[in-house]
Order: structure tokens, then C-alpha cells, then sequence
């Protein structure tokens, strides 16, 4: 596992892993629905880039996206919210 806190580092990764994986970037392009220029610059850090197709391209190399040490969001953890008085 990764600890990823830059857009640089995450473009790191996901080239790393798409190299170990022997894809070239049209052929994880394909493979996540995405153009091969958004694989070109999630490679190299761009910090703009749609949310919904990173998570795609993270599953198409068989990944997932953990997120560590924040509160959780589980369901006997939230509590309801109360009308205000008016």
C-alpha cells in the first residue's frame, strides 16, 4: 500500500502500477473509459483532473481507495440531526 498526499505522488503510483501490469497508456485508457490524455496527465501530477475517472482508472488497475484516520462514516456512527426549534 501507498501513502499518497500530492497529486504527484498518485500519478507516481498509477504509472508504476500500470508498468507492473505491462499496459500502455491507450490500453489503460481503454480499459478505464478515459482519454489518453487524461492517463498522460493523472501520470504526471495534474491537479485538476476529474475525481470520478481517477477512481476509474484506480479500479481498471485493480485498485481501491482507502482512506485512513479520518473519522468513520459507518452507519452506527452517525447520528441524526435534530430539527432546530424555531
Amino acid at each position: 500500500m501507498s501513502t499518497i498526499k500530492t497529486t504527484t505522488q498518485l500519478g507516481d503510483a498509477l504509472r508504476a502500477a500500470r508498468k507492473q501490469l505491462g499496459l500502455t497508456q491507450p490500453q489503460l485508457a481503454l480499459a478505464a473509459g478515459v482519454g489518453v490524455r487524461f492517463i498522460v496527465d493523472l501520470e504526471a501530477g495534474k491537479a485538476t483532473l476529474r475525481l470520478e475517472n481517477v477512481l476509474r482508472v484506480i479500479d481498471a488497475l485493480g485498485g481501491e481507495v482507502q482512506l485512513i484516520g479520518l473519522p468513520s462514516s459507518s452507519p452506527e456512527h452517525e447520528t441524526k440531526r435534530k430539527p432546530h426549534d424555531t
